[in-house]
């Protein structure tokens, strides 16, 4: 006996899990009071940064509230001995590199140009205050890897080391052109030491390093008689006439 069965019904695919079409759907829901609190917890917090900060710099700038006007350029428009693009890292008293001076402009950090003349060194400073070193406050230079809590390569900061009313001051400067440094380093040592003895090279002119010797070793600044020009006595010659 034969018997015939029915055909397998096909597979019917389940019904979709509302549950987690739900889930997928819904949002959460957004707590704004807490929300808010938090926002303007964190803007409180960066406000009160702000402050601290600007108290500190004002304090600081009370350390060194005596530090007088800083000078004027005689002569703007006077022959460049040499000149220098580069960014001003800050100034501060000479070797405590991080007493970091912020009155009257010097702590604002810039690109800067320095032009040396025979008036001394010209700092222009686009966005921030320019200043004058004048030659006779000029006391020497050296290369440095760190200044005002800024630190770069060894022998990468140019310091110019100057005074200005009882304070003795070290700016610091990086040129765009590293191997400028050693050139300025050399002119601004005899730039010093021209003021020192009252004299001034001819705009334009070789800077003479005077070689020495044992006559003006002993006896400096003084000429022998004999190299007088004809017709004129010197002090010592006075003083024998007498």
């Amino acid at each position: 006996m034969i018997t015939l069965s029915a055909p397998a019904a096909p597979d019917t695919p389940a019904a979709p899990d509302t549950s987690v079409v739900a889930l997928a759907v819904e949002r959460p829901e957004i707590h704004w009071p807490g929300y808010i609190s938090w926002t303007i917890g964190m803007l409180l917090v960066v406000v009160l940064l702000y402050w601290l900060m600007g108290r500190g710099w004002a304090r600081r700038g009370s350390f060194h509230s005596d530090l007088p006007e800083l000078p004027v350029d005689p002569a703007p428009d006077a022959p460049a001995r040499l000149v220098l693009r580069g960014r001003y890292f800050g100034s501060t008293t000479t070797e405590q590199w991080l007493d970091r001076i912020v009155t009257r402009g010097l702590g604002t950090r810039s690109t800067a140009e320095l032009t040396l003349t025979d008036h001394g060194v010209r700092v222009v400073r686009p966005g921030a205050r320019d200043f004058f070193v004048p030659a006779d406050r000029l006391i020497g230079a050296r290369l440095d890897r760190g200044i005002a809590g800024k630190v770069l390569t060894d022998g990468g900061l140019l310091v110019l080391t100057w005074r200005h009313g009882e304070r003795v001051l070290d700016s610091g400067f990086r040129s765009d052109r590293a191997e400028e440094h050693r050139e300025w380093l050399e002119a601004v040592h005899r730039a010093a030491a021209e003021a020192a003895e009252g004299t001034r090279t001819p705009a334009g002119a070789p800077v003479p390093v005077p070689a020495p010797s044992p006559a003006t070793a002993a006896s400096p600044g003084t000429d022998d008689a004999s190299e007088s020009p004809a017709g004129t006595t010197g002090p010592h010659d006075q003083e024998g006439a007498r």
